[in-house]
């Protein structure tokens, strides 16, 4: 079963109060879970890594063997596909860790760069628990 994550991360401040959230769609767009949590203080990067971990997660536990992600950091997209070098060591950690989330889906993964506005649903799930509302 093929599923679709959007995910985001966000901090207030960089670093300052963050969060996090993903959004599985199953083929035909239907909307399975929506997850967002707040994750401390952190920085954008650090919160859009721990998104992606949180929908690799979900999709794993929704059954999911092939994923496509979705997210609105250009940074972290072009990092995890081999694009970008990661040198900022606590990012190396994180991306060092959904490189091996991954690994369960053999291959039969991809991530893409989309706009904010393409990510909306995501977007909102992090500003409501940044919020208190999530």
């Amino acid at each position: 079963m093929k599923l679709t994550v959007n995910v985001d991360g966000g901090a207030r401040g960089n670093p300052g109060p963050a969060a996090i959230g993903a959004v599985v769609q199953d083929g035909g767009g239907e909307v399975l879970e929506e997850r967002a949590e707040r994750i401390g203080k952190a920085t954008n990067n650090v919160a859009e890594y721990r998104a992606l971990l949180l929908g690799i997660e979900r999709a794993a536990e929704l059954g999911a063997d092939e994923l496509e992600l979705v997210g609105d950091s250009e940074l972290i997209v072009r990092q995890v596909q081999g694009r970008y070098k990661v040198k900022d060591a606590t990012l190396r950690e994180l991306h060092g860790e959904v490189m091996r989330a991954l690994r369960p889906f053999d291959g039969r993964w991809s991530i893409r760069h989309v706009r904010r506005a393409e990510n909306a649903e995501a977007d909102s799930l992090v500003n409501a628990a940044l919020d208190g509302d999530g």
